[in-house]
This record gives C-alpha cells, sequence and structure tokens, in this order.
C-alpha cells in the first residue's frame, strides 16, 4: 500500500479529512495493538492512540519519502509508548516518596496486574499475564524489538527501519531479549525449565 500511503499523506498535508480517516481506518487497529503492548491499559492505550494520529495529522507535510509511511507511523508509536512509560514510572517513583509523608494521598492508577493481550488466544492467557509482566523489565531497545518482532510480527529489518539502526542490531536486541525473558520466566515456572533440561540429556 506504498503508493496509496505517499497519495494519502499528500492529501493530509493539504487538510484533507477523508484521506486521514483512510489512513485511520487502515493503520490504527495494529497501532492499537503496539500500543497497548506498552501500556497493558486499554484507556491509556486509545489515548496514546489519538495522540499518534494528531501527530502524523500535525505532521504529515514534513513527511520524507525516505521511509514508507508504515515505518513513520510505528515510529511515532514507539516514540509515544516509551514516553509515556518514562512518565508513568516516574509518576510511580513520585506516588511512593509522597506515601511515605501522606498516607491519605490519592491512589494512583497504574495498569492492570490481570492485563491480557486482546491478540492472545484464550487457553494462553494465564501465560501471557506473566510474560507481559516480564517484558516491562527489558531494557526499552530489547522490549521495542521483541514487541515488533514477536508480537507484532514485523521483519527485522522492517524493525530496523523504525529504529533508525541495522538488521544485525535488532537481531541481537532480539537474541538478549529472548535471553532475558527465559531467566525471568524460568522463575516463574521453574518445572517447565526443568523439564527441557531432562528431556534435552
Amino acid at each position: 500500500m506504498t503508493r496509496e500511503d505517499n497519495l494519502l499523506i499528500r492529501q493530509i498535508a493539504e487538510g484533507n479529512e477523508l484521506a486521514f480517516k483512510m489512513l485511520y481506518d487502515h493503520y490504527s487497529p495494529k497501532v492499537y495493538n503496539t500500543l497497548i503492548s506498552y501500556t497493558k491499559n486499554a484507556e491509556d492505550a486509545e489515548e496514546l492512540l489519538q495522540d499518534v494520529f494528531v501527530t502524523v495529522f500535525n505532521t504529515a507535510q514534513s513527511f520524507r519519502s525516505d521511509s514508507t509511511v508504515s515505518t513513520w507511523i510505528y515510529r511515532i508509536s514507539v516514540n509515544k509508548s516509551l514516553d509515556f512509560l518514562r512518565k508513568k514510572n516516574s509518576s510511580k517513583r513520585f506516588g511512593i516518596f509522597a506515601s511515605l509523608y501522606k498516607r491519605d494521598s490519592a491512589e494512583i492508577k497504574y495498569e492492570s496486574v490481570d492485563f491480557v493481550h486482546p491478540g492472545v488466544k484464550m487457553e494462553n492467557k494465564e501465560d501471557a499475564k506473566v510474560l507481559f509482566s516480564v517484558i516491562d523489565e527489558l531494557s526499552e531497545k530489547q522490549k521495542t524489538v521483541f514487541i515488533l518482532t514477536q508480537i507484532e510480527d514485523l521483519s527485522q529489518q522492517e524493525v530496523a527501519d523504525i529504529l533508525q539502526t541495522t538488521r544485525k542490531a535488532v537481531e541481537s536486541l532480539l537474541q538478549r531479549a529472548k535471553a532475558n525473558l527465559k531467566i525471568s520466566l524460568e522463575k516463574h515456572f521453574p518445572e517447565r525449565g526443568n523439564s527441557s533440561k531432562n528431556t534435552s540429556q
């Protein structure tokens, strides 16, 4: 859809609202899935979704065709998501600090511990809860590479384009992310780690 996307972006830059709706309808489900993988909260993901496409509309004039529209939108989505997590973590630290001095302070709302990604199959829901909790322990780059390649099913080259890095760097980050996740998951499911060791002997 590259040619059509480029045409839509040119029309959006001229203020064409119908072109904007067409682009939104095509990309919003994919963007939402990416956002909720970071936020683990539907309300926050919806707000970020609006924020992403407001940015798309307002900056359409500055879009350069040296990358695809898809890559550009994903890049905006990832940056918005990471900014959201940084702010949330900062607020969380402040909330803990403030509670030392004020016991009756307003409750700060964070993601539900029961979060399950909407794309996860029913029988995998319990495992998914644990998986997304340990994904949060990864570094920003490892988390992004894992989400985009393993959850959003983008190719390593597509992710490299989004992050403006090399495919080899993405491959390395993915290997480290998987290794770190394996260590964390074995703590949650020690019996699975033992069974895999037994079968390999």
